[in-house]
């Protein structure tokens, strides 16, 4: 018995610990903002845009892109398209009577997948700057300028921004994105962040990569090469986006675990890379190795362990342990936590990383997304 609870308080030691030590650098370095020494900027931009099946959402995206405050003349819309639907007939006829932004529209035969999509795509761009988004998301009027005034200090390479509101009301999402946010500026400060987004992710066009054809990561991917590369990657909480998300804990594993799964697999085949390139290496890819591939399993067989720990010490009362986690994760996914939303968020981003895992571990995932229909009708 005085086994088990000393294996339970182990084990929820060993867990926490690199969080604390975390929070202490932070109260260190108190970062703000972004690391970038920003200054006005107007380089020539290229916005890559894929697409598959989006006719009952392009032409709101469409409008969003051309709403954008910056100069339409420097910009050229690259589309790559893999749909069956009308939705490159829908993005023709939007632009043909406009004079700019110039379209580029690749027109895929097959759906091959989204990295090698964005590689043509990154391949077509002809501008310095080029932009990264997604169908589903909205964009920040001065998200350009921002970006731009990030990519005018020349120790920076790309930055990517931040889900200042979450389509669809998911205060799961935004709980999490909301801790995110505070360890991507950290992470920043310290050298270069590790996770790009797709809603919005900005990158000179001289450091752009080949990603892996199999990627399922291709953001963060795309910054991690550009790191390796010499160049700095960073987080602007400035830039800003709306990306739809839910918040039932069934739904979210779609949307969720496959994001997990990329990170992982990412992480691991760049292996390589720890306590290399700086603070990168030595802090924010070790921090990043724990929180995606250590503390899910770690937690887990916590929960195990201080279960049975209770049970063993306290007899049927230990039951009130797994009781009050299931309470906790219906009360979470309901939106119902208050102030300890952000702290389910982190929860059920560490479920998701954990079942990303074993899915990894069996073999599985490729690099074709699943359609949403539910997001979708959020962000309509």
């Amino acid at each position: 018995m005085n086994l088990l609870v000393a294996a339970a308080g182990a084990l929820v030691a060993v867990a926490v610990l690199p969080y604390l030590a975390f929070l202490a650098i932070y109260a260190t370095v108190r970062p703000s903002g972004s690391p970038a020494e920003k200054r006005k900027a107007e380089p020539t931009v290229s916005i890559v845009l894929p697409t598959y099946n989006e006719s009952g959402i392009v032409e709101r995206k469409l409008d969003d892109v051309c709403s954008l405050d910056y100069p339409m003349e420097k910009v050229e819309l690259v589309v790559v398209d893999s749909s069956d639907d009308e939705t490159p007939e829908l993005i023709e006829e939007y632009f043909a009577d406009r004079e700019h932004p110039q379209l580029n529209l690749i027109r895929e035969t097959e759906r091959r997948g989204l990295a090698p999509a964005l590689n043509d795509a990154y391949a077509a761009a002809s501008n310095e700057m080029v932009v990264k988004t997604d169908c589903d998301s909205l964009v920040g009027d001065d998200a350009l300028r921002e970006a731009a005034a990030n990519l005018s200090d020349p120790s920076v390479a790309a930055v990517t921004g931040t889900n200042a509101d979450v389509l669809g009301g998911s205060e799961v999402e935004a709980g999490y994105r909301g801790v995110q946010a505070h360890v991507q500026t950290l992470e920043s400060h310290l050298d270069s962040t590790l996770i790009f987004h797709g809603p919005f992710s900005a990158f000179e066009n001289d450091a752009i990569r080949p990603i892996d054809p199999n990627s399922l990561a291709d953001d963060t991917e795309l910054a991690l090469k550009i790191r390796r590369g010499g160049d700095r990657v960073v987080f602007d909480p400035a830039i800003r986006y709306k990306e739809a998300s839910h918040s039932d804990f069934r739904k979210r594993r779609l949307q969720k675990d496959r994001r997990g799964m990329g990170l992982i697999r990412l992480l691991v085949q760049h292996r390589d890379a720890l306590g290399r390139y700086g603070k990168y290496g030595q802090i924010v890819l070790p921090f990043n190795w724990w929180f995606m591939i250590a503390s899910p399993w770690l937690l887990a067989l916590g929960a195990v362990v201080v279960t049975a720990a209770a049970v063993a010490t306290a007899g049927l009362a230990g039951i009130a342990v797994p009781a009050a986690l299931t309470a906790f994760v219906w009360s979470g996914q309901k939106d119902l936590l208050g102030p300890l939303q952000a702290v389910y968020g982190v929860f059920d981003a560490q479920v998701s990383l954990l079942l990303a895992g074993v899915e990894l571990l069996r073999g599985k995932g490729d690099g074709t997304w699943e359609v949403d229909e539910e997001l979708r009708e959020a962000f309509e």
